[in-house]
């Protein structure tokens, strides 16, 4: 009865003609897994040289594999984003390498589903630090560079649909996302004049093989996730990519300031008639709050 949105070209299809990033380099952080390595695999494909940076070897080998594997050039350097001088030797580290990006992408971020009453500080703190600290550290570091030298460049900040409607469960996430939404339209102003643009990128479901506990849980518990979309399935990692590909690339130099939403207008649905509420900690089958 419903045929949903139809499937995406086939991995390795290019809407970009080919070559459209030769003889530029792509700063991605935490591009060892998941969406990140997907968006990285993808720039390679075009011809981007491309800088992963990761806190974990294991992440960063897992990203080195999957450039390599579509024929791309890859460095991967250690860095903790919460940490600014880690950020700057990473940067040093790619210039003399001779991979100085024009394009970062802001992929990294913690996130882990826990009611804000269980919610310890320290918990609090990683997430937004990673979340929002790192995002502004990395793009920092990367448009003083190009203020220096009078050098375009391109910024992609991914972020998330509760950055909009808040995340019951995800606190310290949501509002770290909300300040990525809202530090993406900042920048976009500030750097335009310099010819940087400034863009957000928020991903719907799409299902891979790196996905944290909690959305696992989440697919676990619902035996067919496609019919809980729009589009009458999920998301698949490419398309985010496609995207992020596009933001970056010649054809669209006048799109700053703006966040794309890839999900099938999931998170715009309504029902007519709204469920019963169901707090979050019975959802997460937690035992009544006390201290």
């Amino acid at each position: 009865m419903y045929q949903g949105l139809p499937e995406p070209p086939a991995l390795g299809a290019s809407a970009l003609p080919d070559g459209t990033f030769s003889g530029a380099s792509v700063f991605i952080t935490g591009a060892g897994t998941g969406l990140g390595k997907a968006i990285a695999t993808e720039f390679a494909r075009l011809g981007a040289a491309i800088i992963i940076a990761s806190r974990k070897p294991e992440h960063l080998a897992s990203g080195a594999a999957a450039i390599a594997e579509v024929g791309g050039r890859c460095l991967a350097v250690a860095c903790d984003i919460r940490e600014p001088e880690q950020i700057t030797a990473a940067f040093d580290r790619a210039a003399e390498a001779g991979f100085m990006p024009s394009i970062l992408v802001n992929n990294a971020a913690a996130n882990f589903a826990v009611p804000a009453e269980d919610m310890s500080p320290n918990a609090w703190r990683t997430v937004v630090d990673i979340t929002l600290n790192g995002t502004f550290f990395c793009a920092r570091e990367f448009a003083r560079r190009h203020l220096d030298t009078a050098t375009p460049g391109s910024i992609i900040n991914i972020g998330a649909t509760y950055a909009w409607t808040g995340g019951p469960g995800f606190a310290h996430s949501a509002a770290a996302k909300a300040g990525v939404k809202n530090l993406t339209e900042t920048l976009a102003v500030e750097w335009a004049p310099y010819g940087i643009q400034v863009n957000g990128l928020v991903p719907g479901l799409m299902p891979h093989d790196d996905m944290t506990a909690d959305i696992q849980g989440n697919l676990a518990r619902t035996h067919d996730k496609d019919v809980c979309q729009p589009a009458m399935r999920v998301g698949r990692p490419r398309e985010l990519a496609w995207a992020a590909t596009f933001l970056a690339s010649p054809y669209a130099r006048f799109i700053s300031g703006h966040t794309l939403v890839v999900d099938g207008a999931n998170w715009q649905r309504r029902a007519l008639t709204m469920p019963e509420v169901v707090p979050v900690r019975e959802q997460m089958g937690r035992e009544p709050f006390t201290l």
